[in-house]
């Protein structure tokens, strides 16, 4: 079985197409002052009819109306325009206003004449941005058939290059939107939102994944709702496939069946199925109908979508597994040591919290809170007698317990990895002081890392509010109080102070994750 993506755009078999609607006009104004030549075009090509679309006619009798009417927002085709009117380069000076001020470059401009003589031709075409140069003269059917379908037939080929680069850049800045997202449930309402965007009209719809696709190949297997819009607002995070809104649920069934993305004439369905056997559905309703344009902008849309879901859940995964990984490796050296209830835990989340108040981004908080949990990771490298010793250490014992540092900093530093690198720096200054009277090079205020200083507050904190062989616990107050006395000497002063304005963070940390 294919495990690949499929994209393909099917026809719904056995449906009837539905009746063609009944297509807008073209627009068509005419600048003119003399009456007569709106009556004679109007009545000429009445019946003419491009690409299954009549004419609609604006009438304005002056360069400075013709200025009022361009000025709103319009969709003008074709402009057949005087010359001379309120002045003898009227409709001159109007060209150089549509193309250079209002830089409108679509519309195709015909000029005409009754008074050749006064605008050469040649002149006029070289020097003005026009499409054709007629004498007014020239009211048959026949020739203005010939300017209508020439103009016409250059908008509309212009426009559809139009709307293929903007619907182009408007898939762009929705696919970086999307891959802005930081997690799996941001990202599924970044697609919802953004696929309506990206055909310029609302849509209301749903995201989908059933894990294990394979094992679970029954129609009823269950489905996790990623994200939804407000039409969908009652579905439920966990849902079997029977108890979702009966179009939805015929859509996604139908992707199970066929493993591909389908559409109708109101919705859109998007099917990815990854290389683990997972599936993922995205289903979009609309309030119109959606052309073949629309289908080709989803079409590319969902397929950017399904690569960058996919490595988000890789992405995902991976981070998981780290964090589990530095997490028991933690939990470990947490049991030989002396300190108990989740220790190395709460020491990632307090550096992370200080972090977040000392400035730095949320994933540099997040990095130090995966780091800061292998401070002691040293301790792999000492006795028990020394880890366990329930006194004052004896001069030879405090030697090699102040060993664990550089221990801690060489187990780390032969990895590549950020996040242990970090560690490794974390595991080598944490027990340094902001006064110099640390351990184990005696660095002194800035010459300690920033994840350092930040490390050796959150370590201490939490160790004075955890209990010992040789000394009980003491209160958050207390811990705080004494953060205060050792600011600027032990601690940074900057950091002691803002990790004083988190007490009502730490209370709620500690009512989460207390120390035994």
């Amino acid at each position: 079985m294919n495990d690949d993506m499929l994209f393909e755009d099917e026809d719904e078999a056995g449906v009837a197409a539905p009746a063609a609607p009944t297509l807008a006009p073209w627009q068509v104004l005419i600048v003119d002052d003399e009456p007569s030549v709106h009556q004679v075009t109007e009545l000429v090509m009445s019946d003419f009819v491009f690409d299954g679309r009549g004419v609609h006619f604006t009438d304005c009798y002056s360069a400075a109306e013709a200025r009022v009417v361009l000025a709103q927002p319009n969709q003008f085709a074709l402009i057949l325009l005087d010359v001379v009117m309120e002045s003898e380069h009227a409709g001159l000076d109007l060209v150089r206003h549509i193309r250079e001020d209002l830089r409108n470059t679509n519309v195709r401009i015909v000029l005409r004449t009754g008074q050749p003589g006064q605008a050469p031709q040649e002149y006029v075409i070289r020097s003005y941005d026009i499409n054709d140069y007629r004498e007014k003269t020239e009211l048959t059917h026949g020739k203005l058939s010939t300017v209508f379908y020439s103009a016409l037939r250059a908008y509309r080929d212009l426009m559809r290059l139009e709307r293929a680069r903007n619907g182009l850049r408007r898939s762009i800045d929705a696919i970086t939107q999307v891959c802005d997202s930081h997690n799996l449930r941001s990202f599924c309402s970044s697609v919802l939102e953004q696929a309506s965007v990206l055909l310029g009209h609302d849509g209301e719809g749903i995201c989908a994944s059933r894990v294990n696709a394979f094992a679970a190949a029954r129609m009823d297997g269950g489905l996790k709702v990623l994200a939804v819009t407000q039409a969908y607002a009652d579905c439920q995070s966990e849902q079997r496939l029977d108890e979702l809104p009966p179009a939805v649920r015929e859509a996604f069934a139908r992707c199970m069946r066929e493993q591909c993305n389908h559409h109708g004439e109101l919705y859109y369905v998007c099917y990815h199925r990854t290389r683990d056997d997972s599936e993922s559905f995205l289903y979009m309703a609309f309030s119109e109908p959606i052309g073949v344009e629309e289908h080709e902008l989803l079409a590319a849309f969902s397929a950017n979508v399904a690569i960058t879901y996919e490595k988000l859940l890789q992405r995902e995964d991976s981070a998981a597994t780290q964090d589990a990984t530095v997490a028991i490796l933690g939990e470990a050296l947490e049991r030989r040591g002396a300190a108990a209830g989740h220790h190395v835990q709460r020491v990632g989340l307090i550096a992370a919290l200080l972090a977040g108040a000392a400035g730095l981004s949320p994933a540099e908080a997040e990095q130090l809170r995966l780091a800061a949990p292998l401070h002691d990771c040293g301790y792999a490298g000492l006795p028990d007698a020394v880890l366990h010793e329930a006194g004052p250490l004896s001069p030879a014992q405090w030697a090699l317990m102040r060993r664990h540092c550089e221990t801690g900093r060489a187990m780390l530093a032969r990895s590549a990895r950020p996040v242990l690198q970090l560690a490794a720096s974390i595991a080598h200054e944490h027990h340094e002081r902001w006064d110099g009277g640390g351990y184990p090079r005696g660095l002194a205020g800035q010459e300690i890392s920033l994840a350092g200083r930040i490390v050796a507050l959150a370590d201490c904190v939490d160790a004075m509010v955890s209990s010992r062989p040789h000394r009980p616990a003491a209160t958050l107050e207390q811990a705080l109080a004494q953060v205060r006395a050792d600011s600027g000497t032990r601690f940074a002063p900057d950091l002691a102070a803002l990790l004083l304005q988190q007490e009502a963070a730490l209370r709620e940390l500690y009512r989460r994750l207390p120390p035994d």
